[in-house]
């Protein structure tokens, strides 16, 4: 699902309103559309766990009512996790960052940990990338807080004990223009000859309000859910609710930068 575009995406998700029989709310006009807004989708080619849209329905509907009609009718390896009423305005003003996971096979973590303090210790790192606009040159570095390097005896690829294989974790601001993980990786090959054999993986693994002390990213969630205005009694219903939280993404843990 990784190579799907943000396109495929959004048609998916239409069919499944509609096979699901949720009310969506449309558009006035003489081409009605379903209010639907997505913010900060992730580029084509990359994995995520952490993707927010905002639904406006005609009809009242109990969120987990909604989640799980949507997540049934959804495709194989898209999962809707977690539907809140929205109660506070501005979910694209609580994205302000994400955190990203990048798996670079026949990379030595050493090597990787090497080239991102070089890339951390430099002011700028100007890279140039196709727009819609054209190609652009731009700074990657005021948007990345922080990478985080595995160590060696936890960078191995899976099943093979004897490939190198190095991990990094970031946490990038959202910028204008939008920086990518492959844009930190194009600027650790220009500054440090950095450059994996075969294409890196990607994978967002959290977005929200960010901490610029620590680089923690919060769940941006977190002011919609009812616990956030009222105070519940512990129950059945609490530990149902308790229960579906689990599986939703969870705030990141702060980044500690690359090891000394």
């Amino acid at each position: 699902m990784r190579f799907a575009s943000h396109r495929d995406i959004a048609r998916a998700l239409e069919r499944a309103l509609r096979r699901a029989s949720v009310p969506v709310a449309f558009s006035a006009g003489f081409s009605p559309h379903p209010k639907i807004s997505y913010t900060g989708a992730a580029p084509t080619g990359v994995a995520s766990e952490a993707e927010y849209l905002e639904l406006t329905l005609a009809e009242a509907r109990r969120p987990e009512e909604v989640r799980g009609a949507i997540d049934a009718a959804m495709p194989d390896g898209i999962d809707v996790v977690e539907v809140v009423e929205a109660r506070t305005p501005g979910l694209a003003d609580r994205l302000q960052a994400s955190q990203w996971r990048v798996e670079m096979a026949d990379v030595d973590p050493d090597d990787a940990a090497r080239a991102v303090a070089t890339y951390l210790a430099a002011e700028s790192v100007e890279v140039e990338r196709m727009t819609k606009k054209g190609r652009r040159r731009f700074d990657t570095r005021p948007a990345v807080l922080g990478i985080d390097v595995c160590s060696r005896s936890h960078g191995r690829a899976p099943g093979d004990r004897h490939a190198t294989y190095a991990i990094l974790r970031m946490v990038v601001r959202h910028t204008t223009p939008a920086v990518r993980p492959d844009d930190v990786l194009t600027g650790l090959r220009q500054l440090a000859d950095l450059a994996p054999l075969s294409s890196p993986k990607m994978t967002r693994l959290a977005q929200g309000p960010l901490d610029e002390a620590t680089g923690a990213i919060a769940d941006p969630f977190d002011a919609d859910r009812p616990e956030a205005h009222t105070i519940e009694s512990p129950g059945p219903a609490h530990d149902q609710t308790n229960d579906r939280r689990t599986r939703a993404p969870r705030p990141s843990s702060p980044i500690a930068g690359p090891p000394q």
